[in-house]
């Protein structure tokens, strides 16, 4: 795993970051990832200088093939000469396959591991993360960044590695051929290394620039095709379309610097590298005449120069590649080292076994890490007994959703407690507080597979008989059951086949499965038809029996029957009773229970249900 420092990154989508190193440091991050899979890189490693000591020795054959065959007019020389090249050309061909595929594999497995590590790491991060950062730049750097890494790991570091030998071994056989023209080409070598590291950063800069332009893209893909119908209500098709436009050619132009500067290294590159090979043929040209160089050595020191020049213009080549893997590893790396604000302690407290269902709020004070100067909750106080129902009611803003956020512990509050079967939540592990508690929320969240496990997603472990059972007691296998494959069909992505009665009933099933000790209900009818509510007020009445259930609700009809209700506003409450006091009482809750309902009797009635 990745190492955490002890500072907290800056969060990915939010303020300009500083200037970031400009090597290739961050490269050394993946170590951790490759160590595992030694044996595949030795493997790799072996290949790899074999492949390079095949080609090295070629120089050297070529050399006696010109000084010993061509000027002793030899055939049986040129015979030999044939069958060791075939010999070599096998040997070659072997190697660069184990090399190739040691290498691909080894660079799909990291890439596959590091994708699997920020995900379960991005997974535990708190709801506060996703209020500052875009879920399209989480997808691109799972996506986008991983896959130049994959190119990386698989491809380029092999490349360069193998370059990085050929280049040694070739400035070696320079100088055994000829000391005075690898003089020479020592010369010329400043000359080519200061355009790589000077283009090098701009490379990187730009590349890393380019990563975040696509990031951009990414986000506005996600956010639009996720609410496609609104963009279509409101026939924004062209503005949209116009500003994905913007945003995939501000890409393409950072692209685009970044390609135009990648391609200029390296015809820099080239132009010296080739430049200084013609002139030291010119040198080693005179030196054969002279006779102070054989053909041979000339020969063999020209296909030398010819290797150390390829080697230099791949590895220019390659460092493009090795500075955009740097960059997309300090993003990974960015996500990877953002510490999860909720996690469970050292020694997190056991909750009671069995679970009694009892909830205490005492002096809760919060305020949300993106609005530090308004508080949510103020010195907010509720005790919820065991099998008690509990109603959440205020106008919009008062604080509702900000208990069960609390209640959930996504949050921590910044004074106060939130005790759970006596225990302070910040005290337990947040799995095992969740574990005890069931939520249907107001917009029911339906996954893109199938019915049966859509409901099974309240406990993976149950059974097929278990999920029907849910369903059935849920009021929804009427309707799974009609489907063309039953409870097997999928619901299609945000369950698009489903109406939103049914999707609800789809969620109650989930918790009826879950059989938690605590309920939590946002306005689970509140935006359906009358039908509807009758079948998932029924539902939600066998749900709540026998079990703590916390309600927050605007429609105050649907809440008339609860044990107490809380009337919340700015963050305090203001109230707190029955129905029948509340009234009596009147204040806050009785000025909403009189905008709601049209006439006295309409309370009467619902309360009499």
């Amino acid at each position: 795993m990745f190492r955490r420092s002890n500072t907290t990154p800056s969060t990915p989508g939010s303020a300009p970051e500083p200037e970031r190193r400009r090597d290739l440091r961050p490269l050394r991050r993946l170590l951790p990832f490759l160590a595992p899979y030694w044996p595949q890189i030795l493997g790799a490693a072996v290949a790899l200088v074999v492949a390079a000591g095949t080609m090295l020795g070629l120089g050297q054959g070529l050399r006696t093939l010109v000084d010993e065959g061509f000027a002793a007019g030899e055939a049986a020389l040129l015979d030999q000469a044939l069958l060791v090249l075939l010999g070599v050309i096998i040997l070659l061909a072997g190697s660069t396959y184990a090399r190739f595929s040691l290498v691909s594999w080894v660079g799909e497995r990291v890439v596959t591991d590091i994708r699997r590590a920020v995900y379960d790491h991005v997974v535990r991060l708190s709801p506060a993360f996703f209020e500052s950062t875009r879920t399209g730049e989480v997808m691109s750097r799972l996506t986008t960044d991983t896959t130049v890494l994959q190119v990386v790991v698989g491809s380029s570091v092999s490349i360069a590695l193998r370059n990085a030998l050929m280049l040694l071994g070739g400035l070696v056989m320079l100088a055994v051929t000829s000391a005075k023209l690898t003089g020479l080409v020592l010369l010329v070598v400043p000359l080519v290394v200061a355009p790589i590291i000077l283009f090098g950063r701009r490379v990187r800069n730009l590349s890393r620039a380019s990563q975040d332009r696509l990031a951009d893209v990414s986000a506005h893909i996600d956010e639009t095709l996720g609410a496609i119908r609104i963009v279509q209500a409101y026939g924004h098709e062209d503005l949209e379309r116009r500003r994905f436009g913007e945003r995939a050619e501000t890409a393409f132009d950072v692209a685009i610097r970044r390609i135009r500067v990648r391609a200029a290294m390296t015809a820099f590159v080239i132009t010296l590298v080739f430049g200084a090979v013609g002139t030291i043929l010119w040198i080693g040209g005179h030196d054969v005449l002279a006779g102070r160089l054989s053909a041979g050595q000339l020969s063999a020191f020209v296909f030398y120069a010819v290797m150390v020049a390829g080697s230099v213009g791949a590895i220019s080549e390659v460092i493009g590649d090795l500075q955009r893997a740097a960059g997309a590893t300090e993003r990974l790396v960015q996500l990877l080292e953002t510490p999860p604000v909720i996690a469970a302690p050292d020694q997190p407290e056991r909750l009671a076994e069995p679970p009694i269902g009892s909830v205490v709020f005492e002096g809760v004070r919060f305020q949300y890490p993106s609005r530090p100067g308004q508080s949510a909750l103020d010195g907010f106080d509720l005790q919820v007994r065991p099998g008690e129902t509990v109603a959440v009611v205020g106008p919009s803003g008062a604080g509702k959703t900000t208990v069960f956020q609390l209640l959930l512990r996504f949050y921590d509050p910044q004074s106060g407690r939130v005790l759970v079967d006596g225990v302070d939540v910040r005290r337990a592990d947040p799995a095992a507080v969740r574990a005890r508690i069931g939520l249907v929320p107001q917009e029911p969240v339906i996954f893109s597979t199938s019915a049966m496990e859509n409901i099974r997603y309240g406990r993976p472990d149950a059974s097929d008989a278990e999920v029907r059972a849910a369903a059935a007691a849920a009021h929804a296998t009427e309707f799974l059951d009609r489907l063309p494959e039953g409870f097997a069909s999928h619901l299609g992505e945000k369950g698009v086949r489903l109406s939103g009665g049914q999707r609800q009933r789809i969620a109650i099933a989930r918790a009826i499965l879950r059989n938690p000790p605590i309920l939590l209900l946002d306005e689970a009818t509140s935006a359906l038809d009358a039908e509807s509510e009758r079948l998932v007020q029924a539902a939600l009445d066998a749900l709540m029996r026998d079990r703590t259930t916390l309600i927050i609700a605007h429609r105050l009809a649907t809440v008339v029957n609860a044990d107490r209700i809380a009337v919340l506003d700015q963050g305090r409450i203001v109230a707190l009773g029955s129905h029948q006091d509340l009234m009596r009482q009147g204040g806050l809750y009785a000025r909403l229970a009189a905008l709601q309902f049209d006439r006295p009797n309409t309370i009467v009635a619902a309360v009499a249900e």
